[in-house]
């Protein structure tokens, strides 16, 4: 059988592949904050003792398009969005530190400030507790300040600071629980130059007609693929016929 099947079977594992990654894009395109994945195609030369005739397709994961999204006033107090660059830090259940752009927070039986999932919002100094029967406001350095709800108008007491990280783009990977980390799984060092903006959500980034073009394009590469997979059986039906005839 020739060859090209291999090449062309190859090139129909990745395309599932990059067709799966973009039907979860177009998934999360209204989830708050959410980073588009991005992955893209290259050669590889099979190296054997003769020429240099094939190649395979490989898929090479560039990783994630770390684009700011669209910010949306919600008018709540316990909403947030980072403003440019930057990224909140939530616990996870084994203690490590998870970066995250989805500043929708709740305010746990507890009294513990954490995420939409349930994890505790790390500040400065470690969680961030809120006393009861008080309102919020989160200011643009992330402090946040507690105001009584019992008292018109009541004091304005500083609770917490929000921990604001940036650490280079290069240095974060995707985790399965859709958080992000750095590579060597330490913890991000705290950014005083991260503002954020109160009563406001981040949006997705993923851009979903350049998401529908490319499935569109994928399914015709695909096509393209199966295609080269039946020329070579009818290639290698045809050496049949003639080797019989031999």
């Amino acid at each position: 059988m020739d060859r090209m099947i291999y090449t062309a079977m190859s090139g129909v594992k990745h395309i599932l592949e990059q067709q799966a990654t973009t039907a979860h894009n177009l998934a999360n395109a209204t989830s708050t904050g959410f980073k588009a994945q991005v992955d893209s195609f290259r050669a590889v030369p099979v190296v054997s003792d003769g020429l240099q005739t094939r190649a395979f397709v490989v898929d090479a994961t560039v990783g994630t398009d770390f684009t700011p999204g669209p910010i949306q006033a919600t008018n709540r107090d316990l909403d947030v969005a980072v403003q440019g660059q930057g990224w909140f830090v939530a616990q996870r259940a084994d203690g490590s530190e998870g970066l995250t752009r989805n500043g929708s927070f709740k305010v746990s039986e507890n009294g513990l400030l954490q995420t939409s999932t349930g994890l505790n919002v790390m500040g400065d100094g470690g969680p961030i507790s809120i006393p009861p029967d008080m309102s919020i406001s989160i200011a643009k350095d992330g402090t946040v300040s507690a105001m009584s709800n019992s008292a018109s108008p009541g004091p304005s007491n500083v609770i917490g600071r929000l921990k604001l990280v940036n650490p280079a783009e290069n240095n974060l990977v995707r985790a399965e629980d859709g958080l992000f980390k750095t590579k060597d799984g330490s913890a991000a060092e705290a950014d005083a130059n991260v503002n954020v903006v109160g009563g406001s959500l981040e949006g997705s980034n993923v851009n979903v007609v350049d998401a529908m073009v490319s499935m569109i394009s994928l399914a015709r590469e695909f096509e393209m693929q199966m295609k080269l997979m039946q020329n070579a059986e009818n290639n290698a039906n045809k050496a049949g016929q003639l080797l019989s005839l031999n």
